[in-house]
């Protein structure tokens, strides 16, 4: 059964890559988010290097969002999904699978670019650090989450508003102790711990409730 996940991985891999994706997009749109916030707030580089770290997870969140209403709907369009429902194969791992290729050509690029961000954001050195920690322990469990609204959403077109409003609530905690995981050391431990918690937890609820919205939309 793990056979087929890693084929479908490797798939959403090479299709990512082969025409850009939404992985290029995202980062981006990351960049697009970070270089524009200091220049609406102007030369207080105290108060950048402050909400810097919420700065990064906003942009993240709204990167990882943007790519999502093409991660069934793909499949839906060209026939894929209804052979992933019929599949052999669990469908809720043909789901984390999925899932899983899209963290790497979204998520993931985001929090290895976070150190070169930082700099703009006039981050120190430390903060940078966790703050990419965060962002790679938090990112995936946004895009479990989001996969949710993208597994609802599959059967429309320009799903992307819909799945915004659907996720955004429940990325919420996620963005709440991924932003104190970035910040002072005295209270990031803690934060990151609860962060892996959440991110664990989105990953089982977020493939079980998307196999779930999938086959209910057959």
């Amino acid at each position: 059964m793990i056979r087929p996940a890693l084929a479908l991985a490797l798939r959403d891999l090479r299709l990512a890559g082969r025409v850009g994706g939404s992985g290029a997009l995202g980062l981006v749109f990351f960049l697009m988010v970070v270089v524009l916030v200091p220049f609406g707030l102007g030369p207080d580089l105290a108060l950048l290097a402050r909400i810097g770290p919420a700065i990064l997870w906003i942009a993240a969140v709204l990167a990882i969002l943007i790519g999502l209403d093409r991660l069934f709907q793909a499949d839906q369009e060209d026939g894929s999904l209804d052979l992933l429902r019929l599949s052999p194969a669990p469908l809720e791992l043909l789901v984390l699978a999925k899932v899983a290729a899209y963290w790497l050509t979204t998520g993931l690029p985001l929090a290895l670019a976070t150190p070169l961000f930082g700099l703009l954001l006039a981050l120190d050195p430390e903060t940078t650090l966790r703050a990419t920690v965060a962002l790679a322990l938090g990112t995936p469990g946004l895009a479990f989450l989001g996969a949710v609204g993208a597994a609802l959403a599959a059967s429309l077109r320009r799903g992307g508003l819909i799945i915004a409003i659907l996720v955004i609530p429940s990325m919420i905690p996620i963005l709440i102790f991924g932003v104190a995981a970035s910040g002072a050391e005295a209270a990031s431990g803690q934060a990151r711990t609860i962060l892996v918690a959440l991110t664990l937890a989105s990953a089982a609820i977020g493939t079980v409730a998307s196999a779930t919205a999938l086959r209910a939309g057959e």
